[in-house]
């Protein structure tokens, strides 16, 4: 992509009614621009990352042998009914008669919609276990939406839903998810630590949130600092192994690491004084099992190995992809803008023509983005008619991990210099290295 011809309406002063990081950053940076009260239209830069988010997580819940599929964002209150969260749920739930007087809402989670989809469809304990998830805008008429995309009223969510025969596959279909999240977090360059929780409207006994450590963080958490040298890395998990996978949740879950609302001063004291750490945390996903809570209320059963009909056993789990941008920009940013992890970055690499218009400069920009858009490096070409210090704050701003500058003193050396985001390092090279340094960097990301 040329800058010339891309839609980036950057801001060059800090929006009023922006509180935090974020949600300062993704409007200076021509990310969003908001429609109403916490809903944003996604512009293309914004919308680009988002995209990045949904691949990763895709691949990860497909990896770990869950269903994709898609369910429509409007569902009938009958099955709230049902299920008899309808009156429970309150004023965060958008209610909704259509033009035949049937009650409808905008679904904020889809517990019962999938539960009838589920019901409609298996009968037998062989056809599980089974999960299906999809990636799908909610709504929550949030009372006071702020903080941009991290407590807005429309969200972009992925939210899954296992179905098994019993509570010992449900509880390894739920070890599996957070197994799943933990390698999803990873390869997005985030460092996000399950918590023992409240399971609030869904209900159930079971629950882990995933935070993310922040100062601009909604919750208080309160943890081991062991808990922050564990990382998956490239080990090898078999989804299908329970006791691998129990073996994992073990590991993650020892340490002590809860949210101020199931701290427990008592055990926490236990830890030695010097790994006690408090903070605070951005959710950015919760798991729940919930047993047999949905199945019940609304018929969900199956015929077991004993020819026994029994209600199915459950469990839920959501990511909050829009949210985690906001949560990736909290915890990488500086004082000149965005940092962003090679995995999620919009454009691999920002190319910098320091002379626009001079045939030298032009033409090894050209040939620069020409590589590296075969390469699949992706770069954004800043061939923009300002000066030098112009497009370097853009490029800080919008956070690209690299960048390279291309200018006619350099040009006469046959070098260009490549500048890493993070660290403010640059080395001058040929643009052949540069492009060979890169492409090494991203096939490891």
């Amino acid at each position: 992509m040329r800058l010339s011809k891309y839609f980036l309406p950057t801001l060059k002063e800090n929006p009023a009614d922006a509180q935090i990081v974020s949600h300062r950053l993704m409007l200076r940076a021509g990310m969003i621009r908001q429609a109403a009260s916490g809903i944003y239209s996604w512009l293309p830069m914004g919308f680009k990352v988002l995209r990045k988010l949904e691949n990763i997580v895709h691949e990860e819940q497909i990896r770990a042998g869950h269903n994709p599929m898609l369910m429509p964002t409007l569902q009938s209150a009958d099955l709230w009914r049902e299920s008899g969260r309808y009156d429970d749920y309150g004023k965060e739930m958008l209610r909704i008669t259509d033009r035949h007087g049937r009650d409808m809402l905008y679904g904020p989670t889809n517990e019962e919609l999938i539960t009838d989809i589920f019901r409609d469809s298996v009968q037998s304990h062989k056809d599980l276990p089974l999960t299906l998830y999809h990636i799908q805008w909610k709504f929550r008429d949030e009372v006071r939406p702020r903080f941009g995309v991290m407590r807005g009223r429309e969200f972009f969510m992925k939210d899954g839903y296992n179905f098994d025969v019993d509570k010992p596959s449900a509880m390894h279909a739920y070890n599996r998810h957070l197994v799943s999240y933990l390698r999803t977090y990873e390869r997005m360059g985030l460092k996000a630590i399950p918590m023992r929780a409240d399971s609030g409207p869904i209900g159930g006994d079971d629950t882990h949130e995933f935070l993310v450590l922040a100062d601009t963080g909604e919750s208080e958490v309160f943890y081991d600092k062991n808990i922050l040298d564990l990382h998956l890395g490239d080990r090898e998990i078999d989804y299908d192994d329970w006791d691998q996978c129990a073996g994992i949740m073990k590991e993650w879950t020892t340490p002590y690491a809860r949210t101020d609302e199931t701290h427990d001063e008592a055990k926490f004291n236990e830890i030695p004084e010097d790994r006690r750490m408090s903070s605070r945390g951005i959710e950015v996903g919760q798991i729940f099992y919930f047993g047999t809570k949905y199945s019940d209320a609304m018929n969900a059963k199956v015929v077991n190995s004993e020819n026994k009909e029994v209600p199915v056993h459950m469990g839920s789990h959501g990511i909050g992809v829009s949210r985690l941008i906001g949560a990736i920009i909290e915890a990488s940013h500086d004082d000149n803008g965005i940092i962003w992890p090679e995995a999620v970055t919009p454009f691999g690499v920002g190319i910098v023509n320091l002379k626009q218009g001079d045939e030298g400069t032009d033409g090894a920009c050209e040939a620069l983005y020409k590589s590296a858009t075969v390469l699949g490096l992706d770069p954004l070409y800043d061939d923009r008619n300002e000066r030098a210090g112009a497009k370097f704050a853009s490029m800080d701003l919008i956070g690209l991990p690299w960048r390279i500058t291309v200018g006619p003193r350099g040009l006469k050396n046959g070098v260009v210099e490549l500048t890493n985001r993070k660290s403010g390092e640059s080395e001058e090279m040929t643009a052949e290295l540069a492009l060979e340094k890169l492409t090494k960097i991203y096939a490891g990301s």
